[in-house]
């Protein structure tokens, strides 16, 4: 079933009334590269801020799905979007689920991977796929803006390596409030 852009909301209520024992969870994926992100800065007026930047092509990409209403998340990082990656992290976020019995209903954009023939979908997870072009809609968008700007905003990282630690070490220390904070949403 593809979610309404008008009837959203009531889509939502739907999907809850009708799977009051399945987790619903939001997906989306954030590229994390080594090319600088410029951002605004306090600075006494007439002195120009001086910010190194770097310009590099390394990135690697996070998967995320979050459950807005408690703040839980899983997370993992992959080096591509693509078919074989969101498969992999269907797998892993399925034996999370199973782990702790649940069944999950994710909520995603349309991406070619996230609706691709070869995507392997487990049991224990339903996807579901909001309407075109409404990032707003999906509140992982908002924890990935929390976490770009609290990690790479006029930053400079040498390697990869020292920007995936940074990332990651900022995701795991990520609490659940926050999470909550961030990506709540009105009526969820």
């Amino acid at each position: 079933m593809q979610l309404g852009w008008i009837s959203l909301k009531k889509t939502l209520i739907e999907i809850k009334k009708n799977n009051k024992n399945k987790e619903i969870l939001y997906f989306d994926e954030s590229r994390f590269g080594t090319h600088s992100k410029i951002g605004r800065s306090w600075r006494r007026t007439g002195i120009r801020s001086r910010v190194k930047i770097k310009l590099g092509f390394k990135n690697f990409y996070l998967y995320s799905s979050i459950n807005p209403n408690n703040g839980s998340h899983h997370t993992l990082l992959m080096p591509y979007v693509n078919t074989d990656c969101m498969n992999i992290y269907l797998k892993e976020l399925s034996l999370d689920l199973t782990t702790r019995e649940k069944e999950a209903i994710l909520i995603m954009d349309g991406a070619g991977w996230h609706k691709s023939r070869e995507l392997n979908v487990p049991k224990n997870i339903k996807i579901e796929i909001l309407p075109p072009y409404c990032p707003e809609l999906n509140p992982v968008e908002r924890l990935w803006q929390y976490v770009k700007d609290r990690t790479i905003k006029n930053m400079v990282f040498d390697t990869l390596g020292e920007l995936e630690d940074v990332v990651c070490d900022f995701m795991k220390n990520l609490s659940q409030d926050e999470v909550v904070g961030i990506c709540v949403q009105e009526g969820s």
